[in-house]
């Protein structure tokens, strides 16, 4: 787990940026997504009332005030014993469709990994550079996510994860870059797989660039090539809950503008964008009494058919500080997603005609308020509640609709490597899901999601992190209207850090998922391994 950086005596951290409350780095805590909090350690200062507005002051910081938070500061060691810190009305970056835990299996406890990594990059050092190797041993009791049947297949098998990561920090930019590759090896040939063993890679890069005090710029992207659903999201949701073989691809980026207009009021906007393209494409297509000349009677459509597709997000941000430790927002937000797979995914049974993939496309208008508060320096909140309008311009009736938004994060740091994250979202969201009825068809998914992260350090040594996720689905339209699927995420994992260099880690993860379309499934996985990094 990442661990913050130790300041040597005589030495101090310096912070440069505004007033911020800690959050959920965009990309971090995830399996794979974690550049962002690399360099992502900063201080929080309470501000009183009356210093609410921009001011400077000077304090000796102390190693009990460090917290993992963004990465959108400048965090140096100083060499004198005190440093200043520059406060002002800024935000707590809350993106509409953030990146969030992950607690699935992934590349079988690749933050471990991943931490291991991070620990030779500390602020100690000026070495901009850390690599690290891992080794795992695991068993996964259902590799194919199948119900039941031959397919519902045991395995046997080994990992080997190689990482290194890169980051610079200037007077007034960081730039941050990692990546990881895993080759899982399985005993047991997963099902649609050429060989016995699966590759993943992990890209993930950031920027972040203060003008001035008053305006900054950050820039995100994450690129991933794999199989596990949690390893290939982009959001709080999952669109799939299946394995899925072949090299799949999925690629998040985002970028944000933030000006602080006055003391009190300040703008953000944000462009994000979510690319998917799946291995598996090509739709079957049943033809009455096999005669393509009497039309189509069914389809069976592939993933790239239901589920490659572009997300564009814009949003635009007014934030005003209420109060010293809160500040309110209100918000617009401008979604479209492009279904890009240009294949039949089913039949109008009216018309006799194909359905294609971009039948599905739609345009999304939210509004929201809410607000960012900081409790007490250790805890932490931010609720933002709207409504979505939805269009679906392509499909024969066009359908629109309107649906409440929700979105809220709740983090307390309680002790030196000891936190608790909790969230909840509330909206729509695309499915690989696809059915007809009649001119009726299968449009998105409206769901609710929770998901609790627990990292502990039982010693400085040991620590013990539990992950859980709960989604609950109804989906809208097509045969599968009002139908429900609801999944379910533990995971459990120990870490023990025998020097910076050398940790043991073991874990376990189970996924449930309850299908009133089909496709029941439960999966346990296990697994131990040791990672080395320099």
């Amino acid at each position: 787990m990442l661990q913050a950086p130790q300041v040597a005596p005589g030495r101090r951290l310096a912070w440069r940026g505004g007033v911020r409350t800690p959050r959920r780095p965009v990309f971090a805590k995830t399996e794979t997504e974690w550049a962002c909090s690399l360099f992502g350690w900063v201080v929080l200062a309470k501000a009183s009332r009356k210093n609410a507005r921009f001011f400077r002051f000077s304090r000796t910081i102390k190693n009990e005030d460090l917290f993992d938070s963004a990465c959108g500061f400048s965090v140096k060691v100083c060499k004198s014993n005190v440093c200043g810190i520059s406060f002002g009305v800024r935000k707590q970056i809350l993106p509409m469709k953030k990146i969030v835990a992950s607690v699935g299996l992934v590349a079988l406890g690749t933050s471990g990994l991943q931490s291991a990594s991070l620990a030779g990059m500390s602020a100690e050092t000026p070495k901009p550079w850390a690599v690290s190797a891992t080794l795992r041993g695991f068993y996964d009791d259902n590799v194919n996510t199948a119900s039941t049947g031959p397919n519902k297949q045991d395995t046997f098998g080994f990992e080997v994860s190689p990482t290194v990561a890169l980051g610079w920090h200037l007077d007034q930019t960081t730039i941050t870059l990692s990546y990881l590759y895993s080759l899982k090896y399985y005993d047991t040939r997963p099902l649609q797989n050429a060989n016995n063993y699966d590759q993943s890679h992990s890209f993930n890069g950031a920027l972040d660039h203060a003008f001035s005090e008053r305006y900054q710029v950050s820039l995100r992207d994450s690129f991933v090539i794999g199989q596990e659903p949690d390893f290939l999201r982009a959001g709080n949701t999952f669109t799939t809950f299946q394995r899925i073989s072949g090299d799949n691809i999925r690629n998040y980026g985002a970028i944000t503008f933030s000006a602080q207009m006055t003391p009190l009021f300040g703008l953000e906007l944000g462009y994000a964008n979510a690319f998917y393209d799946y291995h598996d494409s090509g739709a079957v297509v049943t033809y009455l009494f096999g005669i393509p000349a009497l039309g189509p009677v069914d389809v069976s459509p592939s993933r790239s058919g239901t589920a490659d597709r572009t997300e564009h997000t814009f949003h635009i941000d007014g934030r005003w500080q209420v109060e010293p430790q809160t500040i309110g927002v209100i918000g617009y937000q401008y979604a479209q997603i492009d279904y890009t797979g240009s294949e039949p995914v089913g039949v109008n049974t009216s018309t006799g005609s194909f359905f294609f993939s971009d039948v599905r496309n739609s345009r999304s208008h939210y509004g929201y308020i809410g607000a960012d508060h900081t409790f007490r320096p250790d805890l932490t909140g931010s609720l933002r509640i709207g409504a979505q309008y939805i269009e679906f311009y392509n499909e024969p009736s066009q359908e629109t609709d309107v649906s409440p938004y929700v979105m809220a994060s709740l983090r307390y740091t309680y002790l030196a490597q000891s936190y608790l994250e909790a969230g909840f979202s509330y909206n729509r969201n695309a499915t690989d899901l696809f059915s007809t009825k009649g001119t009726s068809l299968t449009s998105d998914a409206q769901s609710a999601t929770i998901w609790a992260s627990l990292n502990h350090a039982l010693t400085p040594q040991l620590i013990a992190r539990v992950d859980g996720h709960f989604q609950d689905s109804d989906y809208n339209g097509g045969q599968f209207n009002n139908q429900s699927e609801k999944y379910y995420l533990i995971g459990l994992n120990l870490a023990y850090h025998f020097n910076p260099h050398f940790s043991a880690e073991m874990g376990y993860n189970y996924d449930k998922l309850d299908s009133d379309v089909g496709r029941t499934f439960d999966r346990n996985r296990v697994y131990m391994g040791v990672t080395a990094s320099y």
